[in-house]
């Protein structure tokens, strides 16, 4: 039976699902990050395998486009040696109209132990891990506007690599926070784990009101907003998510709120650059800091599937 307090926790308070960074304590998130630390160095390896979950079943159900997420996910399934299955939403029974916990309970059958979901509907993967046996296991993949928890705890990853410490980082989050489950996952970790100070950076129109009750400093000039930072996390703007005009065009934004290397030097000189992708180039941030000393964009993908490996072990109970 899911807990009252958390849906994500057994009674014991161990981790069953991650649906969400919100409501879990700092233990469990420096849990997964110091799990993930163990398998970074399984992709060095000649045989890039650990027998974890062997025997179990690991179905992806993508109702949403991804690269990075999806692929991730699938290797770090692999990894752990189980067995992965990724439905062609466009092809499944959903496309002829079969409701999502009818997909689940049919996939169930088939003796599924993971679900991994994202889905263009904030809450769906709640709705599938209140729906599930008590042995079935639900990863957030993203789900609306509203969470990207696996995105969060491997940008978390990123940032303790790099900066060891969170207690005396500032953090600046820019761009496209409306729209963002990325941000409020983010600001959720970074106030969990301890950061000194949290920004966000962006245009009026894509800056939602309740940002500063989130324990978020808010800003909406640029160079304000990452004048002494440590760690820049620039967010794409999406564009598909967005009905009416909230943008006169993405060549005004680029040049309020795009990244250059003129006004990287505003932050600390070591200043890590990241972003979840996938990039818009010259619209969110220029190429030039892109391919530049100070991202590390591409670090960020590696450690997801160490991330992702985590998680996933953590939550079928492998781990203790």
């Amino acid at each position: 039976m899911l807990s009252q307090r958390n849906p994500q926790l057994n009674a014991n308070g161990e981790l069953i699902h991650l649906l969400s960074i919100e409501g879990l304590p700092r233990a469990i998130l420096t849990h997964i990050l110091d799990t993930a630390a163990s398998f970074v160095s399984v992709s060095d390896r000649e045989v890039k395998k650990v027998p974890l979950l062997r025997g179990k079943s690991v179905f992806n159900l993508f109702f949403e486009n991804s690269t990075r997420t999806r692929t991730t996910f699938d290797i770090a399934a692999k990894r752990l040696s189980a067995d992965v299955f990724t439905l062609d939403i466009g092809r499944s029974s959903t496309a002829k109209g079969e409701s999502l916990l009818d997909t689940v309970d049919n996939l169930s059958a088939m003796a599924a132990d993971l679900f991994v979901v994202r889905h263009s509907q904030s809450g769906a993967p709640y709705l599938i891990a209140q729906h599930v046996a008590p042995h079935v296991h639900v990863v957030n993949a993203g789900d609306g506007r509203h969470a990207h928890p696996t995105q969060a705890m491997l940008d978390m990853y990123t940032i303790r690599h790099y900066k060891q410490d969170f207690s005396n980082l500032t953090v600046a989050i820019v761009g496209d926070v409306l729209h963002s489950r990325v941000a409020r996952s983010d600001i959720h970790a970074l106030t969990t784990l301890g950061a000194a100070e949290v920004r966000v950076v962006g245009p009026r129109t894509l800056v939602p009101g309740d940002m500063a009750d989130m324990g978020v400093r808010v800003f909406h000039d640029l160079e304000e907003g990452i004048r002494g930072c440590d760690v820049i996390i620039m967010l794409r703007l999406q564009n598909e998510r967005m009905t009416g005009a909230l943008l006169p065009s993405s060549q005004e934004y680029f040049k309020s709120f795009g990244l250059t290397e003129d006004k990287l030097r505003l932050a600390k000189p070591d200043a890590i650059v990241m972003h979840p992708g996938p990039i818009n180039r010259g619209v969110e941030i220029d190429s030039a800091v892109v391919d530049g000393p100070q991202a590390v964009i591409l670090s960020q993908v590696t450690f997801g599937i160490a991330v992702r490996m985590a998680v996933m072990s953590i939550v079928a109970g492998n781990v203790a």
